[in-house]
Parts: structure tokens; sequence; C-alpha cells
């Protein structure tokens, strides 16, 4: 495997009174695809300077592989950066922004030529070679600040929110090249995003940041089946919400809880609790069925069954998103995936009376308060 192992250890920063980043630990593996997700101003940008050297941590050490490089200036540390502005050379051709470095250290034309074009031959723009960086779409100008990064064979590459300015149909066809190009170099990639999707897509484990701190770190599907706490629900995709009380359990695994408003709901004890506590339970909008009929052959044991009206319906072409009241003051939203299409089937529509049914298992925890 090739790149470094990255590793993180009690690291803070401080810009006068504000902490941007608070005693922040982790370890990234070598070769991973690894991306730091969290909204603005959460601090990830931030950790990755540090990373990159372009910021002094006020507290702790980074480590590529066993050396601390806290001590050591930008270019004497074997990461690269590729920022969101792109930051190329706008007199320069595409050829010169990627041979740069290379031009730096005085290698011979023969070899600067023969590794510009294997670099753009990665990226798919040798036929672009000869072009200024403003001939370019965005796309390929990011494509040529990859390649750039590249070429000094980094064993760690840094991408600081690299597909932000791109439009969206665009930023996915890129995020796919991203990760065939991760797949082909093997190095570690470090990724900045704000933008939950990207993360889940394309890396191997997540980091979940909010106020310069990792609430939870996992695979992408760990992250989003069974986030930590509310925030990383309610920031990795949509969600509902449900808060009661427990009024008893069930059998070992599973609580019955009363939520005011609604009546009682079973739930799956992913975290530990008991009778009397008060508990906040998510469920995936996708996990919750609906249907106009009173669904048949579903066990009672396990399965919670609602009774709502729509109120509002939102159709994507691939799915429906469906907006139902059910009890005195919940709204649930509830996902229909789009798999079959039969002309003669009752359409739910806007106040149509529904049933919504979801497994006790498909729940989870993000809180619980005392007793």
């Amino acid at each position: 495997m090739k790149g470094s192992r990255v590793r993180i250890e009690n690291v803070s920063k401080r810009f006068g009174s504000f902490a941007a980043v608070k005693n922040v630990s982790l370890e990234i593996r070598k070769g991973e695809f690894f991306s730091l997700l969290g909204p603005s101003g959460c601090g990830k940008t931030t950790l990755l300077r540090i990373i990159a050297g372009f910021e002094d941590p006020s507290e702790g050490s980074v480590f590529l592989d066993e050396t601390n490089v806290i001590p050591l200036p930008a270019n004497k540390r074997h990461v690269n950066t590729v920022f969101q502005s792109y930051a190329l050379f706008p007199h320069l051709s595409v050829f010169e922004n990627v041979a740069f470095s290379l031009r730096l250290k005085k290698l011979p034309e023969s070899s600067i030529r023969s590794r510009v074009m294997e670099y753009l031959d990665l990226v798919k723009l040798p036929s672009e070679s000869k072009k200024l960086p403003s001939q370019l779409s965005g796309g390929q100008r990011q494509r040529v600040a990859i390649a750039r990064a590249l070429i000094n064979e980094p064993s760690v590459l840094l991408l600081d929110e690299p597909l932000s300015a791109l439009d969206a149909k665009l930023r996915q066809h890129m995020l796919i090249e991203l990760d065939s190009i991760h797949d082909t170099i093997g190095i570690t990639f470090i990724y900045v995003t704000h933008d939950q999707q990207e993360a889940l897509s394309v890396s191997d484990h997540v980091a979940v940041m909010n106020e310069g701190k990792i609430l939870q770190i996992g695979t992408p599907f760990e992250i989003y089946e069974s986030p930590s706490d509310a925030f990383v629900a309610r920031f990795i995709g949509e969600t509902n919400f449900l808060r009661g009380k427990i009024t008893s359990l069930a059998d070992e695994q599973h609580a019955l809880v009363d939520v005011q408003g609604l009546g009682t709901v079973s739930t799956y004890l992913d975290k530990p609790a008991k009778t009397g506590d008060t508990l906040r339970i998510a469920i995936r909008p996708e996990k919750i069925r609906i249907t106009t009929e009173r669904p048949t052959g579903i066990h009672a044991k396990g399965v919670n069954l609602l009774e709502g009206i729509v109120e509002e319906v939102i159709y994507t072409g691939f799915q429906s998103k469906y907006f139902v009241k059910a009890g005195n003051e919940f709204t649930f939203r509830v996902f229909r995936q789009h798999v079959k299409y039969f002309m003669d089937e009752k359409p739910i529509n806007w106040k149509s009376g529904v049933f919504i049914w979801w497994n006790a298992n498909d729940g989870y925890i993000v809180e619980v308060e005392g007793s």
C-alpha cells in the first residue's frame, strides 16, 4: 500500500479567544480515502491546513508514519494540497502548470515531458496540454490542479473542498473521476467537504466535525445507519425525530416508548437505557413504508403502525417524498422509491389518508436522558 499513515494527537488551534479545533485525535490508515465532513466553520479546513503546514497548532502533534511533522515547514512535508480555487498560474499552459515543480528541481526536459504527459493521461487531459487555464472548463481546471499536486508523488494528498465551485452534475462526474484516480495512485487522500453525499460516496472512513470537535468516526455505512448523536443524524441525510419516555422493556433489545401526542412506539435499544429514561429516537424517511390501504401480513410485534394525512407530496422522478401528519403534532417525512410503476395503482396525493409503518429495528437512539 502506498502513501503514509497520518496520526493526529490532541491537536488544538486557537485564534485569539476562538478555538477553531479542540483537542482532536484521529488516525488515517495508509492509502485510504478519508473525509473530514462538517458545516462551514466546524474546523475541518483548519485541521487540513495544520496537516499541510500552513497553520501551526496551538497544541498537539501530527505524524506522517512515525515522523512528527509539526517542526517541518510545508515544503518539507511529503504532502500536496488541491484547493477549491484551483490556484493555477493563468499565464502558463496546462503543460507548464503541471511541469512547474519539476522545472524547479531542474530535471531533464525529456523526463519532465514524459512525467507531465503521464499525469495528464491520468486526469484525461493530454489533448489540452497547450491550452491556458482560461480556455478550460471548471472541471478541467480542477483536473489540472490534481495532476500538478500528484506529479511530485506525495505520500498524502489533501483536498480542500475541491469540487464546491462546480455545478451539481459536473461535481458528481468529478467525484467518480477522483475516486478512480485514488484507486490508480493508491496514496492517502484526505478530503474536506461540507457535502455529506460526496463524503459517503467515496470515503473509506468519515470524521464528522462540529464546533472544532470530532463527533464520530466510522465507515459511511456506520455514520449513516448508526449516528452517534442527533447532530450527526440530522447532518447526514434527512431523518425523523421522536422524543418520549420508556414505559417498559418489551425484551432485552426493545423498549416501548410513550411519545406525547402520538402514542406508544417500539424501538431497538442500540444504546443502554432503562424504564423511565427519556429517549430521542431517529427514523430515516426511507425506512418508513406508506400505503393508502391498511397493511396486512405484518407482525404486530416490533412494527409501529400509524394513520395519518398527507400534507405535502414532492415528486423527484426516482422517488416521492411525503410529509405525513400523524397524531396531534407530528409530521413524518417518508421517502418512497419508484422501483416499479403500475398504471392502475392508487396514487397517494395531497390530503390522502394513509398508513405508515416501520420496524422497531430501523429506529435508533441518539440521546438518552436519565429518569
